[in-house]
């Protein structure tokens, strides 16, 4: 009774365990999906691309109308002041005072590098020891407009500009690292195929040796092969068991990894689909050079770089230019200072001293200009100028070294390809020769050792063919990484 309970909590234990599993079978696209959703890196960069798009919003809104409150109430302050009569004495007495304040201002930048804003006021402080209450109301109408904005540098524009083109670069990025995520999954899926093909060339090269140890275990028995021969046949079984047991171990290792990449749950169990079919690209290598060119970050970089130095250069030239600036406003105000008098109606005299108060405006104009700095100004254009040509260089030789590196790559996967459709040949006319080698060595017409150089050299042939199917799988991808062009479906990625 007692194992039958132990028996049914286990297996009642393991088909939990099954149950919270999930079993994924994977191509490459399935694999590469799942961890553009799932990886921790792209969830990172996702958020990376937010703090760029929240930026230019930011820098976009600041062109818009803002709107600011701020309210003081109740403000109590007690303390000490002084008063001076006309003989010189100075006479000191204690103070306190209760008040209330509150205001609104509205502002509205203007793409001029200006704002025009209304600003409302009103404050009441009552003298709680004299029981006198003072009280203010106040509304001012105001503009300011810099001059040199129209002419020189403008400061909104010019924060909008570098925000787009923060964004831009941002998003760019986040399209770059997407690509290395793609090239990154596809290396960790063709390593785990790899290890998983070498599971299985070790499985078969097991079924051989255990095959043909049983063949020469029969041979030695009947007296026609010499025991040495026999005893080499279990040594070598014992190694390709040895081998095999690897190849498990460094399979399960890699599937671990690759469920950790793609963000899976730890539990959750894959298998590849590991049929090795490929397909043969043609690529141009003109237009390959042109879309790199056209979508690498590493150019857009530099002509990001570039545009800004042009925005720090105009900026510095601006400060050793007349600066000038036009201000005016127009107020209306109210006071009303009495004894023994209520809140309430202390503010409505305010308003009606308003109403009757004239009006008070004013308008100016002011201009600053430069009139010695020793040429310190200038240093600074030319030495910013000289940073504009070096971005220039830089940006020609980005060029040149991508267009190097995208050529190379297109001869390396030419490459590639060539290798695998040889090694494709290669591993047909080993299987058929091992099948050959095994039939004369069951026929006593060659020894083990024939046999074994024979079995090496097929899973040789197995390995090597593998191998240049991955790095043909991998330059294609590292092809689209680098040009952000994909040659087999002939389309720009999105």
């Amino acid at each position: 009774m007692k194992k039958l309970l132990v028996t049914g909590t286990f297996f009642c234990l393991f088909f939990a365990t099954i149950s919270s599993q999930n079993i994924y079978n994977l191509t490459l696209e399935e694999s590469i999906s799942i961890a553009k959703q799932k990886s921790y890196s792209m969830l990172r960069l996702s958020e990376d691309l937010k703090i760029a798009e929240y930026n230019l919003k930011s820098a976009t809104s600041r062109l818009k109308t803002h709107i600011d409150m701020t309210i003081g109430a109740p403000q109590y302050n007690e303390t000490i002041e002084s008063w001076k009569d006309t003989t010189g004495i100075t006479y000191y007495y204690p103070v306190k005072e209760m008040g209330y304040s509150g205001s609104l201002t509205i502002n509205q930048p203007l793409p001029t590098d200006g704002n025009i804003f209304i600003s409302n006021m009103l404050s009441s402080s009552d003298n709680i020891k004299s029981n006198f209450r003072s009280s203010r109301l106040r509304s001012r109408i105001g503009f300011n407009q810099p001059l040199n904005s129209f002419y020189a540098y403008n400061s909104i524009k010019s924060t909008l500009k570098r925000a787009e083109l923060d964004y831009e670069r941002s998003n760019k990025q986040y399209r770059r690292e997407e690509l290395n995520l793609v090239y990154l999954v596809s290396s960790a899926y063709y390593n785990l195929l790899s290890l998983q093909k070498s599971t299985e060339i070790a499985s078969l090269d097991l079924e051989r040796q255990m095959e043909a140890y049983e063949i020469s275990k029969n041979k030695y028995a009947a007296g026609l092969i010499r025991e040495v021969d026999a005893l080499q046949m279990e040594v070598d079984l014992a190694e390709a068991q040895n081998n095999h047991d690897i190849a498990v171990l460094n399979e399960v290792s890699a599937k671990n990894s690759f469920i950790e990449l793609l963000g899976l749950d730890l539990n959750d169990s894959i298998s590849l689909n590991n049929l090795l079919d490929y397909q043969i690209v043609i690529i141009d290598p003109v237009q390959a050079v042109e879309m790199a060119l056209k979508n690498r970050l590493e150019v857009r970089e530099q002509e990001i770089q570039i545009e800004l130095q042009k925005l720090n250069i105009r900026q510095q030239k601006a400060n050793g230019m007349i600066r000038g600036s036009v201000d005016a406003y127009f107020e209306r105000a109210g006071i009303d200072q009495q004894a023994n008098i209520g809140f309430l109606q202390s503010i409505k005299n305010s308003y009606n001293n308003l109403i009757d108060r004239n009006s008070s405006f004013g308008i100016g104009l002011t201009i600053t200009i430069p009139i010695l700095d020793w040429g310190e100004n200038r240093a600074l254009v030319r030495a910013s100028e000289s940073r504009l040509k070096q971005f220039t260089y830089r940006k020609e030789e980005v060029e040149r070294e991508i267009e190097t590196e995208v050529k190379n790559l297109i001869a390396s996967t030419n490459s590639n390809l060539k290798r695998l459709q040889v090694l494709e040949k290669n591993v047909s006319v080993a299987e058929k020769s091992f099948e050959i080698t095994r039939q004369r060595f069951s026929d006593g017409d060659i020894d083990s050792q024939s046999l074994a150089l024979e079995r090496n050299r097929l899973n040789n042939a197995y390995t090597s063919h593998l191998r240049a199917y991955i790095n043909y799988q991998l330059s294609l991808a590292d092809l689209t990484r680098k040009t952000f062009y994909d040659f087999r479906t002939q389309r720009e990625v999105e």
